[in-house]
């Protein structure tokens, strides 16, 4: 799951909505008060300076931030008093600055909030993101703001600024700006509150790291590496915890049932019972919010910014991925019983908590793969150093790592993405767990780059094996899958450095197709050639072989049907407590009969997966996102030739397509651009139902 990637608060002020995704000019220094300034504050060379600069502690950051709020607010000030013409020097330039200065106050306190070993900067992080999601909000309602936008003329302006414009004003109506001034005070105090309970319910996922007792002989079957790493504690058991590098290895490879069992209830239930009640406040909050800005549900409130347009046209796309799964779903579950009464005959069926084991006995018998096979070519120095090499030769650019950066804990890497031996962006890699730390793994965008001012910086934020000294941090194909989903979000962010607006630049296109680039990438992940550039044996430094990336591709075919129809669960779990009346949502029900009718396998007692689903907060309504995502990606993979991947001429004219463009057209426009053609359901149905 690569699910984080942008996480953006859905609340009303959509003008505003990448508040947490993008940003704009660098940190003021830790000294400056935040008194109101004065005078036109344009951008400054403090827009190439590292974020993080001064290492700010809790007081300095919110003094920081809280500055960028007084700008923001001093920029629309001198935009509405304005008297004559409106021109794009007077009313937009100062627009996109106060969006800007917001996005970069966000966006810092989003990462801090979710990275941040100090407990004090972590909650000074939440205090400013409830401060520029008010002040967003108040803005988006604005009614002098918004006739100062629709009294622009942008008939001779370039196509960015009109679409920029555009978009803008469509959201400013979708937030309510129209609304008399009692409705818009409620639009207000219900937006204050959503911002609350969503870092209440980020908050209680982030924190509740829970783990399991086992003896040593348990854990039968898992890798030396991870039986190693795993000594017994003073009495004599061995502690397995609930974050990616233990619950992974010990879902996959594990013999013992009853470990792999207590291991995924405490992971299904992370954050419960606390986020139960979390969750039905949200939902009846959201609904309320939707009803006073004139929509009949939230979920078609939060899709009318989005490619599908409204909750109809996402119910349509679920019910087409389950129909066109149903042959490879039953199909999988066959071969996966079989496979468990091999060894069990008397099995009439697999539960969750065996699925990861018996596909895992699938790929060895079926298809001649051992997963284990492939670990030790898969360190993590030799993982990191092949995302870079990889993804330089194919866009063109160079990495240089920055020594002595300022980061925010001692784990935390830095580097500078150059093209043409010019410094385009920055970014930092925190990728190992750590206590406090948020426990999946995703892209957080920290300022989005605008031509000639301000240098786009993102970071990732990631939980895969390694970090400590003398692990060699053995990665399975799935930790590196996700490091380069990752990463090219990262670099959607940073290739829309050139954009002439700071509500252009990052990722800033329609929700709904933020994923289909980073889904796109993982395809490499598949090519033997690619994986032997990096993957080598870490101790002997051999390449992989040709043959076992043949065969584990072969193998990793298998069950997909399965996965999709997974995805579905979450997908129609998102759009059905959120398309009706609070009132009639049932969200355990919901869930157990999503998974009945989606999944061939039983809903386990006992387990609420839902609270610690995060995208029910950032997502909302519009998880399916993900599988609409990948019809578009394996459409736009079509367009690279399967035998030399590492070519880069297509990879430079997608870059140039599709990334670089940021959110300057609609994402459609920006897909035909490069296949020369509409996007289309052909090259996704190939890839479901193909057997090899």
């Amino acid at each position: 799951m690569n699910f984080m990637h942008e996480r953006i608060r859905a609340t009303a002020s959509l003008a505003l909505a990448a508040i947490v995704a993008c940003a704009a000019v660098a940190p003021v220094s830790a000294k400056d008060a935040p008194a109101a300034p004065k005078g036109n504050m344009g951008p400054s060379t403090e827009t190439t300076l590292p974020f993080w600069t001064g290492a700010p502690n809790a007081a300095q950051l919110t003094s920081q931030n809280q500055n960028r709020i007084l700008r923001a607010r001093a920029a629309i000030d001198r935009l509405v008093a304005v008297k004559e013409p409106r021109t794009i020097e007077n009313t937009l330039k100062p627009y996109d600055e106060a969006l800007g200065l917001l996005d970069f106050a966000g966006s810092v306190a989003q990462l801090i909030e979710n990275a941040s070993a100090d407990s004090a900067l972590r909650t000074a992080s939440e205090k400013l993101t409830e401060d520029v999601s008010a002040y967003a909000t108040e803005l988006s309602l604005n009614q002098d703001v918004y006739a100062a936008m629709k009294g622009l003329d942008v008939s001779k302006a370039d196509a960015e600024t009109k679409f920029y414009v555009e978009k803008e004003l469509r959201d400013f109506r979708l937030a309510g700006v129209d609304k008399d001034l009692p409705t818009r005070a409620q639009i207000k105090a219900v937006n204050d509150e959503l911002v609350k309970i969503g870092l209440e319910f980020n908050r209680n996922i982030r924190e509740d790291v829970r783990t399991i007792k086992v003896k040593p002989a348990e854990l039968e079957g898992c890798p030396a590496d991870f039986i190693a790493s795993h000594k017994p504690d003073a009495d004599g058991m061995v502690t397995l915890d609930i974050n990616y590098p233990d619950y992974g290895p010990v879902m996959s490879y594990c013999k013992s049932d009853d470990v792999r069992k207590r291991l995924y209830m405490e992971f299904q239930n992370r954050a419960y019972p606390k986020n139960e009640d979390v969750l039905k406040r949200m939902i009846t909050k959201r609904a309320e919010l939707a009803k006073l800005c004139g929509y009949a549900s939230w979920a078609d409130y939060i899709t009318a910014t989005k490619m599908t347009g409204n909750s109809k046209v996402v119910r349509d796309f679920i019910d087409k991925i389950v129909a066109a799964s149903s042959d490879a779903a039953t199909r999988d579950y066959t071969q996966l019983l079989a496979r468990k009464q091999k060894d069990v005959p008397a099995a009439k069926s697999v539960d969750f908590w065996e699925t990861g084991y018996w596909q895992e006995l699938v790929r060895r018998t079926d298809y001649n793969f051992d997963s284990q096979a492939l670990r030790p070519y898969l360190a993590y120095d030799r993982v990191k150093q092949g995302v870079l090499d990889v993804t330089s030769t194919m866009f063109g650019v160079t990495y240089r790592p920055v020594k002595d950066a300022p980061v925010w804990d001692p784990a935390v890497e830095c580097y500078e993405i150059l093209d043409g031996g010019k410094m385009i962006g920055r970014f930092y890699l925190d990728m190992h767990p750590r206590p406090n730390k948020y426990n999946h793994a995703a892209h957080f965008g920290i300022r989005g780059g605008v031509s000639g001012t301000k240098l786009p910086e993102a970071a990732l934020i990631c939980n895969l094996p390694g970090g400590t000294a003398g692990d060699p941090g053995l990665c399975d194909i799935g930790d590196v899958t996700t490091f380069f989903h990752e990463f090219g979000h990262l670099l959607h962010n940073m290739f829309t450095y050139d954009r002439h607006w700071s509500g252009s630049a990052g990722i800033r296109t329609e929700r709904d197709f933020v994923e289909a680039p980073s889904q796109m990438l993982e395809e490499w992940m598949r090519d033997p050639k690619t994986l032997q550039t990096f993957a080598k044996h870490y101790q002997s430094g051999e390449p992989v072989p040709t043959d076992l990336v043949t065969r584990m591709r072969r193998a990793n075919e298998f069950a997909k049907g399965l996965t999709v129809r997974r995805q579905m669960v979450y997908a129609d779990l998102s759009l059905s407590i959120y398309d009706r009346d609070p009132a009639l949502v049932d969200i355990d029900q919901t869930a157990q009969d999503l998974v009945k009718r989606y999944q061939p396998f039983t809903y386990v007692p006992g387990t609420h997966f839902y609270a610690s689903f995060g995208h029910l907060d950032g997502y909302s309504a519009v998880y399916y996102t993900y599988m609409w995502s990948l019809v578009i990606a394996k459409d736009m993979f079509s367009a690279f030739h399967p035998d030399n991947l590492l070519d880069p001429t297509v990879a430079k004219r997608y870059r140039m397509a599709v990334l670089a463009p940021g959110g300057s057209k609609p994402a459609a426009e920006l897909v035909q651009d490069f296949l020369g053609r509409p996007y289309g359901f052909d090259s996704y149905a190939h890839w479901l139902n193909a057997t090899e």
